[in-house]
C-alpha cells in the first residue's frame, strides 16, 4: 500500500478540494485510515481577526478526522495569490521543512495521507521552490485533477509531462465536473485522448453534485480506489485475511467469493488462461480489458493501450468498427444461429460465394468451422479421404509432410503436423507421425548455408523426401511465406513457388495454412498471391470476420470435392462437422469485413504506404545491440533478440526476456506479445501512421531499456 497521494490540478477551479475530500471520505468508508493535508491555503477569509482555511476545514469535515488544524494546514494566507507572493505580502516565508515535518506527524497518525496541493505543479511556494519540489520531498505519487471540456487535453499533458521530468510518479487522472454542463463530444472523447497521449489511466469521472452530502459515496462509485491506495480497498475492512484462494471455501458457498470480490479475484479463482503459466498469473496484477475503439483497448482502470498484435492477429479494421457492429446487429435481428447440418442459411451462402471469388484460382468449395485448428483438421481429413476414395492405386497415400518450426494449431491432428517442441513435445505419444523437413529459417539455417548463395537448398531436402516416399504422401502442409508462431520466420523468394511445383510433380496435395497470413496481413489478400500459387486446399480463420466472431473456412478444389460424391450406400460422405458451422452472425461479420476491403481499397491503396512506413521504422531497430534480426512481410514483423549479436547467442528460456520487454511496453501504453525471444508486431490494418510510429517507438524503447539492463544472458 502507498503512504499517500498528492492531488494537483491542471487549472484553478477544477475541484481539487472536492476530489481530495471525496477520496478521503471514500477510503475511510472502505476501512482505510486516511488523513488529509492542505499544506498551504491562499485567499482565506477573515472571521474577526482570525483567518479561516475553508478548504482545509472542508477536508477535515468530509473525512471526519480530528487532527490539529496547524498540522493539516501549516500555512493559511489571506491574499488570493500564489503562495510565494501571498506569504511575502503577509511578511512571512513558507518553509518547506515545516510542511514536511507536519506531513511526518500526520503519517505517523494515519495509514494513508491525501495531500492537496495549491494551484499547479509549477506554482512557487518560495524562492526557487515549486509545488513539484514539495511533491518530490514528500515522496508521494501524483493524481492530476482535470476538467472535462475544452483546453483540458493541453493542460493535462503539460502537467503530466512536467511531473515525469521532475521524477514524480503519476498514478492517473481524475476528471471532475465542477459545474453543471452538458456532456458533448468534447467531454466524451477527452478522457480517452488524455489517457492515450499521456499514457496514464483515467482513474474516474466524478459527476457534478448539487449538494456534497453524498460526495464520499459518489467517489466510491466512480473512482478506482484500489489503484489510488495501491491495494485492494474492498479487503481492508475484512480484518486483513490476505489471499485465501487456496483455502477451503466456507460451507455453503460452493467455492464462490463474496459478491464484493473484485473481477481480478474472480478471474484468478475461475479462469484458466491459454499459453499462460497460471502460477505467475496469480502473483501478478492482470490487465482486464473493458472496451476497445479503433486501434486501442481500455482496461478496467480507464487506461488506453495500443493494440500492437490486433488482439492475437484477428482485428483488421479496428475495434467497434461501425459497419461490422451494424452487420452483426442486423443479423441478430433475424437469427443468431441455425445448423448447417441438413440446412443452410443466407449469410453462409453469400460468404462462400465471396470467398471463392477472391481465393486463388481453382478453389471452388467452402467447408466451414470455427477456428484455425478445426480448419486444419478438416484439411488433413479431407486430403486423406480424397486419396482413399480416388481409386485403388492411391490408398497407400496416407503420410503428410510438414515443416520444422511449423504451427498449425493445438488439436491432435494439427499438432501432428506441427513443429513446435516447446508447445507439443509432451503430447508426442498421442500423435501420428509426419515427415518433417527443414523450415526456411535463413537467420539460423539448419543446413548451415546462406541465402541467396544456397540456391534454396532446403527445397532439395523436400524433394528428397518426396522422392523417397513417392506414392505414399497424401499432402504437404505449409504456412505460406511466414511461419508466424515460430517468430515471424520469412521464407526466401521462390521457396513457396518451388513447394507448389514439387507437390504437382510428385502428385502431393498442397495445403496452404493461411490462418495467420490471410486477409491482408502480408500485403496481399492471401500470401499465396505473392508467388502466384494456387494450393489444392486453403485454410482461413483469424481475420476472416475482422476480429469480431469465431469462424474458419477450408477451401478445396472441385477435383477434391468430386471424390466425396457418390451413392448414399457408398458412404463417401465427409462425416465431419461442428455445431456452429457456418454461424450466421459470424458469416455476416465476415461479409461486412470483405465489403470494407473492397470499398476502401485496402490492399490496393491503404496498405502499401503503411507497409513502407513500417519497413522504414523497423530499420531503426537494427542498430540495437541485442537485436539479432528484424523480419517483415507486409504488416507482420518479428524482432529477434539475442544475448550476443555476433554469435547469435539466444537468451536462456528462463530469462523471460521477451516477456520482460512486453511488460515494459505495457507500462508505456502498448500491448504486444512475445514468441520466446522474438517480439512480434501485427497491428490492425486500419492503424494510422502516427499510431504505427508510436508502436515502433515504444517497442524500440522497451527493447533497448530491458536488454541494456539485463545484459548478456544469465
Amino acid at each position: 500500500m502507498r503512504p499517500g497521494i498528492f492531488i494537483t490540478g491542471t487549472d484553478t477551479g477544477v475541484g481539487k478540494t472536492i476530489v481530495a475530500a471525496g477520496l478521503a471520505g471514500a477510503l475511510r468508508a472502505n476501512g482505510l485510515d486516511a488523513g488529509v493535508m492542505k499544506p498551504v491555503e491562499t485567499g482565506a477569509k477573515k472571521k474577526g481577526k482570525k483567518l479561516i482555511p475553508r478548504d482545509a476545514e472542508f477536508l477535515m469535515k468530509v473525512s471526519r478526522v480530528n487532527d490539529p488544524l496547524p498540522l493539516v494546514n501549516p500555512y493559511c494566507l489571506e491574499a488570493p495569490l500564489a503562495p510565494g507572493p501571498a506569504a511575502r505580502l503577509a511578511g512571512m516565508e513558507i518553509l518547506p521543512e515545516k510542511i514536511i515535518n507536519s506531513f511526518g506527524e500526520l503519517r505517523n497518525a494515519h495509514q494513508f495521507i491525501i495531500v492537496e496541493g495549491v494551484g499547479g505543479l509549477l506554482v512557487p511556494l518560495a524562492d526557487n521552490y515549486l509545488v513539484s519540489d514539495l511533491v518530490k520531498a514528500l515522496s508521494l505519487p501524483l493524481i492530476v485533477v482535470a476538467k472535462p471540456g475544452l483546453g483540458t487535453i493541453n493542460h493535462t499533458l503539460l502537467t503530466v509531462e512536467h511531473a515525469r521530468k521532475s521524477g514524480i510518479e503519476v498514478i492517473g487522472v481524475i476528471i471532475n465536473y465542477s459545474s453543471r454542463q452538458e456532456k458533448g463530444i468534447c467531454e466524451e472523447t477527452n478522457p480517452g485522448i488524455i489517457s492515450r497521449l499521456a499514457r496514464v489511466p483515467i482513474l474516474g469521472v466524478i459527476p457534478y453534485l448539487e449538494g456534497l452530502e453524498s460526495l464520499g459515496e459518489t467517489v466510491s462509485r466512480n473512482v478506482n480506489l484500489d489503484s489510488i491506495a495501491g491495494t485492494e480497498v474492498s479487503t481492508l475492512s475484512g480484518g486483513g485475511q490476505g489471499d485465501q484462494s487456496d483455502r477451503p471455501a466456507p460451507e455453503g458457498t460452493d467455492g464462490r467469493p463474496p459478491s464484493s470480490a473484485s473481477l481480478e479475484e474472480r478471474d484468478k479463482l475461475y479462469v484458466w488462461h491459454p499459453f499462460t503459466q497460471m502460477k505467475d498469473w496469480r502473483e501478478e496484477k492482470p490487465l482486464i480489458v473493458e472496451e476497445g475503439r479503433g486501434s486501442y483497448l481500455k482496461d478496467r482502470e480507464g487506461r488506453w493501450y495500443l493494440d500492437g498484435v490486433s488482439s492475437l492477429w484477428v482485428n483488421l479494421h479496428g475495434h467497434r468498427r461501425k459497419e461490422l457492429d451494424e452487420a452483426v446487429r442486423d443479423q441478430l435481428e433475424r437469427i443468431a444461429h441455425s445448423t448447417l447440418l441438413g440446412l443452410s442459411n443466407v449469410p453462409s451462402i453469400q460468404l462462400a460465394e465471396r470467398l471463392v471469388r477472391i481465393a486463388p484460382p481453382g478453389l471452388s468449395k467452402v467447408f466451414y468451422s470455427d477456428n484455425g485448428s478445426t480448419a486444419v483438421e478438416i484439411a488433413l481429413k479431407t486430403a486423406f479421404q480424397y486419396w482413399q476414395q480416388k481409386g485403388e492405386g492411391t490408398k497407400q497415400k496416407t503420410k503428410f509432410i510438414s515443416l520444422e518450426n511449423a504451427y498449425h494449431g493445438d488439436t491432435l491432428g494439427a499438432v501432428s503436423v506441427g513443429g513446435m517442441d516447446l508447445f507439443h513435445r509432451l503430447y508426442y505419444p498421442l500423435l501420428f507421425d509426419s515427415l518433417k523437413v527443414s523450415s526456411p529459417y535463413c537467420y539460423r539455417c539448419s543446413l548451415k548455408k546462406s541465402h541467396p548463395g544456397c540456391r534454396l537448398a532446403c527445397l532439395n531436402e523436400v524433394e528428397k523426401v518426396m522422392e523417397k516416399e513417392q506414392g505414399n504422401i497424401a499432402a504437404l502442409i505449409i504456412e505460406p511465406l511466414v511461419q508466424a508462431a515460430a517468430g515471424m520466420l520469412i521464407s526466401p523468394p521462390g521457396y513457396l513457388k518451388g513447394i507448389r511445383e514439387l507437390c504437382r510433380r510428385y502428385e502431393v496435395l498442397m495445403i496452404a495454412d493461411e490462418v495467420a497470413t490471410g486477409f491482408g496481413h502480408t500485403g496481399r489478400m492471401f500470401a499465396c498471391e505473392h508467388e502466384g500459387v494456387s494450393p489444392d486446399i486453403l485454410i482461413l480463420a483469424k481475420g476472416i470476420t475482422g476480429g469480431y466472431l469465431p469462424l474458419a473456412a477450408t477451401l478445396t478444389t472441385g477435383e477434391i470435392y468430386g471424390a466425396f460424391l457418390g451413392e448414399y450406400e457408398e458412404k463417401k460422405t465427409f462425416f465431419h462437422g461442428h455445431t456452429y458451422t457456418g454461424n450466421p452472425l459470424s458469416c455476416a461479420a465476415a461479409l461486412a469485413s470483405l465489403e470494407i476491403f473492397e470499398k476502401e481499397k485496402i490492399i490496393e491503396d491503404a496498405l502499401p504506404p503503411k507497409i513502407r512506413f513500417l519497413q522504414d521504422e523497423l530499420e531503426k531497430f537494427k542498430g540495437l545491440k541485442h537485436v539479432g534480426e528484424v523480419r517483415q512481410k507486409g504488416m507482420m514483423a518479428g524482432i529477434e533478440l539475442v544475448a550476443d549479436k555476433e554469435e547469435k547467442t539466444e537468451y536462456p528460456y528462463e530469462d523471460k526476456i521477451g516477456i520482460t520487454v512486453t511488460r515494459e511496453a505495457r507500462k508505456r501504453g502498448l500491448i504486444i506479445r512475445p514468441l520466446g525471444n522474438v517480439i512480434v508486431l501485427l497491428p490492425p490494418l486500419s492503424i494510422s501512421l502516427n499510431e504505427l510510429r508510436e508502436i515502433t517507438d515504444i517497442t524500440r524503447e522497451s527493447i533497448d531499456k530491458v536488454t541494456t539492463q539485463h545484459g548478456p544472458g544469465k
